[in-house]
């Protein structure tokens, strides 16, 4: 993004955080705190379930967001007391369900339907796995009411003009602008979701024939998508530019790189991808998703076929991909004015009455 007062940004700024993360020695995950005294406390065997996924094959998506909601549970069971499986009963979980629904976020939002679900179904699945094991009697979340699921609204969606000035927003006379406009570029060009375009490996990017393999995406499936003359253009710029002042280590496979030579973060991603929306003062909010949203309806919008975005977005079922037909308005209000009796008619208002002298 463009330059404000003297602070040190662009690919100057990326080397200050590579040489300060240096003097800290890296950036090795702290210690979480919870009580691993043996085997039985409850976060010793939130770590054995964590590994039974992965050794199961789960995605790495799936095991991350487990991570989370087991950590949210740990954090209010442990400052009460419970630190053992035998402690929790129905009550306790319902004491849990409760602290979810009061808790409020630094920006004074409360968690989204959808994540209480996720926290609540992610402990059912792990007392479900100590029952299978023997390890405890009876199910205390078996019973449990997850709250209802919300239904669905229909996405916000960018015009073309929208996009063009969000794009506009990062400062391209620097090499780490030419980054941000490549991403930004890909989110729209592709339709990737945050984590996929985090996920993109430089040998994953076919230069020939424009397009990116996205490898397990939602559902742990490959596919691929295509890029656009525009996005390929800006990665090859950033590659070209770019991404050899970033990179740290040759072994480092990502295609786009933090300021300290890694892979990015999803969350680093979604939150800056946010404050560049804001900065375009546009007058909508949101992140990543956005951009997914505006090519598919914008893809719809000119002709393109559900079928086709489906598999560009990859959606499992088509029922996922017929929201557009929603959001796309443009079709429906051509049809409307070409089929509707008073469609196209020419408006037979009452003359306006002359005012009296």
């Amino acid at each position: 993004m463009k330059s404000k007062g003297n602070r040190r940004r662009g690919i100057a700024r990326a080397r200050d955080m590579r040489r300060w993360a240096e003097k800290q020695g890296g950036f090795a995950a702290a210690p979480d705190g919870f009580d691993r005294r043996d085997a039985a406390t409850l976060a010793s065997l939130v770590d054995q379930w964590l590994v039974r996924l992965e050794t199961r094959a789960y995605s790495p998506r799936t095991v991350a967001a487990r991570v989370w909601a087991l950590r949210s549970f740990l954090t209010w069971a442990e400052p009460r007391g419970l630190l053992r499986p035998a402690q929790i009963d129905k009550i306790a979980l319902e004491g849990f369900q409760r602290w979810l629904w009061l808790y409020r976020k630094e920006n004074g939002q409360p968690l989204a339907i959808a994540t209480q679900r996720g926290h609540l179904g992610a402990l059912q699945a792990f007392f479900a796995w100590l029952c299978r094991d023997n390890l405890l009697p009876a199910n205390p979340a078996a019973d449990l009411e997850l709250p209802r699921k919300q239904p669905r609204s229909l996405p916000r969606v960018l015009t073309v003009a929208e996009v063009e000035t969000i794009l506009a927003v990062p400062d391209t006379s620097d090499p780490l602008g030419q980054r941000d406009r490549a991403i930004l570029e890909t989110l729209y060009g592709a339709g990737l979701r945050r984590r996929e375009v985090v996920s993109l490996d430089v040998g994953d990017l076919d230069r020939a024939r424009g397009i990116v393999t996205v490898r397990r995406g939602k559902g742990g499936k490959d596919r691929l998508a295509p890029l656009g003359a525009q996005a390929l253009a800006w990665i090859e710029r950033y590659l070209e530019k770019c991404r050899p002042l970033l990179e740290v280590s040759a072994n480092e496979t990502a295609l786009f790189l933090s300021g300290y030579g890694g892979r990015l973060n999803p969350n680093y991603l979604g939150n800056w991808v946010r404050r560049v929306i804001d900065a375009a003062q546009i007058g909508k909010t949101g992140s990543c998703h956005l951009f997914r949203h505006a090519c598919a309806t914008h893809l719809h919008e000119n002709g393109a076929d559900l079928r086709s975005i489906q598999e560009l977005l990859g959606h499992a079922r088509l029922d996922t991909t017929q929201i557009y037909t929603q959001v796309s308005i443009a079709q429906l209000r051509e049809t409307h004015a070409r089929c509707h009796p008073r469609g196209q008619v020419k408006p037979d208002l009452p003359p306006e009455e002359k005012p009296a002298p």
